[in-house]
């Protein structure tokens, strides 16, 4: 019976959403967990799903595929909707993290050491990764978490890169936008799409990105930019953002559906209420 009321509503909200506006489609939702373990450690997230794709999986029509996004340093999980848009647009669960907070100490680079001294930012990333996939799975049971697609600009994408490393079981493709320390899983079993930038002041430490020949046999598709660091943001140029949104499509489609739903442009946010731009 519930799942014969939760259809007839999709049918709907389906019909409805025909008159409506694409952005009427996307649900963003914020939430805040506590982690107990880590000091009541504040971990919020920003949620983006399709409606009708929602009330599938509530009606366990299907199960949702889940991409997890990861914020560069000082640049907020909730600038990159042009992003997170693409993919709820072609029905995953999107969960971008805020991984840094106003308490933590400043992230400083230490040269010589284990990516120049970032582990620490790195493995409390993956502490956030997993803890909010295990508080998700509470909200949305019908998503699948063991194929997971991982997005990241910056340190964000060293993040991404560093937990595909740490759970590979768990990682299906990662995107990133101009990582910098963590170099890439070359044994070509997760897919990998990468953006870089043009950025004289943004360099990626040696051995990071892959040479072109291992690039073929791993399978991974490095794209090289003309834009800044942190144009890869909703902060950059609507050239910018449309390219990527172009290239990530078709990468997506490799393997999956095209969306039936048109791609939603995220306005880069004035320059008055604009954070400043990330540090190297």
């Amino acid at each position: 019976m519930k799942r014969g009321i939760i259809v007839l509503c999709l049918c709907t909200v389906v019909m409805a959403g025909y008159f409506t506006t694409d952005r009427w489609a996307i649900r963003h939702t914020t939430m805040t967990f506590h982690d107990v373990l880590r000091e009541d450690r504040n971990v919020t997230v920003d949620v983006a799903v399709r409606r009708d794709r929602e009330m599938q999986a509530m009606a366990e029509m299907v199960d949702l595929p889940v991409a997890i996004l990861s914020h560069g340093n000082t640049v907020k999980n909730t600038e990159y909707s042009f992003l997170t848009n693409v993919f709820a647009s072609r029905g995953y669960l999107v969960i971008s993290i805020q991984h840094d907070l106003d308490s933590d100490a400043p992230m400083v680079t230490k040269v010589g050491e284990e990516y120049v001294g970032r582990r620490m930012q790195y493995n409390r990333g993956a502490f956030n990764i997993m803890y909010a996939i295990d508080e998700l799975k509470k909200l949305y049971p019908n998503a699948d978490y063991r194929h997971l697609t991982l997005i990241g600009h910056s340190n964000g994408g060293d993040i991404s890169m560093f937990f595909a490393k740490q759970h590979p079981e768990l990682v299906k493709k990662v995107v990133t936008l101009d990582n910098l320390r963590v170099p890439f899983i070359t044994d070509g079993k997760i897919k990998i799409l990468s953006f870089r930038s043009k950025d004289p002041h943004f360099k990626a430490d040696p051995g990071v990105v892959p040479d072109d020949e291992t690039c073929v046999r791993a399978g991974i598709k490095v794209v090289n930019t003309e834009y800044q660091h942190n144009d890869l943001s909703d902060r950059g140029p609507d050239s910018a953002k449309s390219s990527i949104q172009a290239t990530v499509q078709q990468f997506l489609d490799e393997d999956e559906p095209p969306s039936t739903i048109p791609l939603l442009t995220a306005a880069a946010p004035s320059p008055a209420n604009a954070a400043p731009a990330e540090k190297k």
